[in-house]
């Protein structure tokens, strides 16, 4: 069974270079003494600080990193970009009117990495 995130859930970007922590959205609801996620938590910078580097060569500044360095791969600064919410978090858990967020969600960012979760965050509570 998937367990609660929260904040400081640890997360890692197919793309990016080191780890990132979760920033859950600041709210009433705690699991494991910590602010507890939902979908929604999904903002660039606020919920998903960068994580290191970005190899990914869809984004632009990797490309023109790149073509500057005749071909050679050339991580930039992660800037992620994620639009749409976490997929697809626990449909029956509510977290403030969204669904509550759990370990097995994943979030797209934009220049194509996968964002997922190392670790919840807490170890205690567990969500359909």
């Amino acid at each position: 069974m998937p367990m609660q995130t929260c904040t400081s859930a640890s997360m890692t970007c197919t793309f990016g270079l080191i780890p990132s922590v979760l920033n859950a959205t600041p709210r009433p609801i705690v699991t494991g003494s910590m602010i507890a996620a939902n979908i929604l938590d999904h903002v660039p910078i606020v919920n998903i600080p960068p994580f290191g580097m970005c190899t990914c060569p869809a984004n632009p500044a990797v490309a023109a990193a790149t073509t500057a360095a005749l071909g050679v791969l050339t991580p930039m600064p992660c800037v992620p970009i994620t639009p749409a919410p976490w997929v697809a978090g626990s449909p029956t858990v509510m977290l403030a009117n969204a669904p509550a967020l759990n370990d097995t969600s994943t979030l797209n960012c934009v220049w194509g990495g996968v964002i997922s979760f190392s670790t919840p965050g807490q170890a205690t509570e567990f969500i359909p």
